[in-house]
């Protein structure tokens, strides 16, 4: 018989494992540039969920499928559903070439701090997917990268996973504190527990500022300046802006194909 109490030590365990895993990963990420050519390709990476119910109403009788999205981190029902998106841009005009998608089911709870167990292996699989001729020479994420409890956020976990280069953009801070840039284009450094990792960056008037922190393979002034680089119209850079429209238009395409109320 199960003790009492022995539930939440399995799960105090399992947890502390975890923490163990991004320490590992932490120690492998290289925060530094090892991008030896001039970038000409470019990759954006965002994430997106819903729920998908099948009810069965009698045995033999077709399946009836709903679908609706559910804001990241609040309970549904039914099976939780992620789709993640990979664009391709070139590097510096920012033209779409190519994008790739994974769709899979949610095998991680949602918990802070390991975000990264829940979202790495949907963008790893839409990587994967990507013409072996058109790899990029940088994936920036939506998420944060050594900006982390554990210096070890989505974009480094992802980039030590895939041996890439990676950046993490982020619109809110996970960890860490510094001074809150007034100025569109200013740029001011984010410490943690004495290191620094990462920066505020005000892209654009109105707007709060966003997060970049280097996620593998990449400097921290060199992350921030690529980031520079990708702002156009709008507050964030193209390559996570573009993946994030597509991987809405995507979530839309999946919830058209079901067979609604059949």
């Amino acid at each position: 018989m199960m003790e009492r109490g022995s539930h939440g030590e399995c799960e105090n365990d399992r947890i502390a494992f975890l923490y163990s895993i991004q320490r590992e990963i932490a120690s492998k990420a290289i925060i530094e540039d090892r991008q030896h050519k001039e970038l000409t390709v470019i990759a954006g990476a965002d994430q997106a969920f819903f729920y998908k119910d099948i009810d069965v109403e009698e045995p033999g009788a077709r399946a009836r499928a709903r679908v609706k999205a559910t804001p990241e981190g609040q309970e549904g029902e039914g099976q939780e559903m992620i789709i993640s998106a990979v664009v391709l841009l070139e590097y510096p005009s920012l033209k779409l070439l190519h994008h790739s998608s994974a769709v899979m089911p949610v095998e991680f709870p949602y918990i802070p701090g390991l975000l990264s167990f829940r979202e790495a292996p949907a963008i790893i699989e839409a990587f994967l997917k990507l013409d072996s001729g058109a790899k990029p020479d940088l994936l920036m994420i939506d998420g944060c990268g050594i900006n982390h409890p554990r210096f070890a956020g989505l974009a480094t976990h992802v980039g030590v996973m895939l041996d890439i280069p990676t950046i993490g953009v982020a619109k809110n801070i996970l960890c860490g504190s510094g001074s809150i840039p007034s100025e569109p284009g200013e740029a001011s450094l984010i410490e943690y527990n004495g290191r620094a990792v990462g920066y505020y960056f005000k892209s654009k008037k109105g707007c709060r500022p966003i997060i970049v922190a280097p996620g593998h393979k990449v400097s921290l002034p060199t992350s921030l300046a690529i980031v520079r680089s990708c702002i156009r119209t709008h507050k964030l850079p193209e390559p996570t802006r573009l993946a994030h429209l597509c991987v809405n238009r995507l979530k839309k395409d999946e919830i058209r194909r079901l067979p609604h109320g059949q």
